[in-house]
C-alpha cells in the first residue's frame, strides 16, 4: 500500500533517480528521488534481508530508478553489513543487495544515512535517539559512522541510558538528564561545530542545549540520494 501526502519528502536535484530504502525496526520505508510519495510495509524482529528486498520490489514495482540506497540499523563496513541487526531477523551479513535488487546498490548504516541528509557543512555530530543510539560524524563531506553508544557510561553504556528502553524504564526526567550528559561528553571529545539530534525520541528532549538542532526522519531519504552525488 502506498501513502500520498502533502509534500514533505526531500528531493536532491543533483542526484539521479535513486530509490532510498530506510529499514527500521517497525517499518521499511522507500522514497524515489523526485517523487512526492512514500511506500512502506511492516518489518519486525523476524524480517530477513531477502524478505526486505522482496517487499521493497513489490511495493515499488511501478517505479523506475537507476540505483538503490539502503540504510540498515547495523554496522556497515565497506558497503557490507558487518553484524546482524539487533531488532530484525537474520541473513543481513554477507547478503548481496545489488544482486537482489538488480541495480547498483549502496548500503550504509541508517544513522549515517540520516546524518548525511542533515548535514549543512563543517564538522557535524549526529546522534540518533531511537531504539538505541546512532552516532555519526560528518566532517567536510566525509562520513564517519561510529558506534559510540556502546562505550562505557556510568554503570553500563551510553545506549543503556539514552535508548528507548531507558526512557520507558527511568522516565522522562532521568532519561533527558542522561541524554544531555551524553551530548556534553561527545561534544567535548569530538569538538563538532554543531550537533543534530534525530531519531524517534529526539523531540522528547524539549529545550535543546546550545549548538544543537533537531533533525527530521525524512532527512534519511535525502542522505540516500546524496550518496549518489559526485564529490564536489
Amino acid at each position: 500500500m502506498s501513502e500520498q501526502k502533502e509534500r514533505k519528502y526531500p528531493i536532491e536535484p543533483r542526484a539521479p533517480a535513486v530509490l532510498t530504502v530506510d529499514v527500521g525496526g517497525s517499518h521499511v520505508k522507500a522514497v524515489l528521488n523526485g517523487v512526492d510519495e512514500r511506500r512502506r510495509f511492516a518489518s519486525g524482529h523476524e524480517l530477513t534481508a531477502e524478505q526486505m528486498v522482496s517487499g521493497v520490489l513489490e511495493q515499488t514495482a511501478d517505479w523506475d530508478y537507476v540505483g538503490v540506497s539502503v540504510g540498515i540499523p547495523a554496522p556497515v563496513v565497506d558497503g557490507r553489513v558487518a553484524r546482524e541487526p539487533v531488532n530484525l531477523g537474520d541473513g543481513w551479513v554477507g547478503f548481496d543487495f545489488g544482486a537482489a535488487f538488480g541495480k547498483p546498490t549502496k548500503v550504509i548504516n541508517d544513522a549515517a544515512m540520516q546524518a548525511l541528509g542533515s548535514y549543512e557543512g563543517g564538522r557535524m555530530l549526529f546522534l540518533g535517539l531511537g531504539t538505541g543510539l546512532g552516532t555519526t560524524l560528518v566532517f567536510d563531506d566525509v562520513i564517519a559512522p561510529m558506534e559510540l553508544g556502546h562505550l562505557p557510561f556510568r554503570k553500563a553504556t551510553f545506549e543503556d541510558y539514552v535508548g528507548e528502553a531507558a526512557l520507558e524504564r527511568a522516565g522522562h526526567k532521568r532519561w533527558r538528564k542522561a541524554v544531555l550528559e551524553t551530548i556534553d561528553h561527545f561534544f567535548a571529545a569530538l569538538l563538532p561545530e554543531y550537533v543534530v539530534l534525530g531519531g524517534g525520541n529526539a523531540r522528547e528532549l524539549g529545550e535543546l542545549p546550545p549548538n544543537c538542532r533537531l533533525g527530521h526522519n525524512e532527512d534519511a531519504f535525502l542522505g540516500g540520494f546524496r550518496l549518489w552525488v559526485p564529490a564536489g
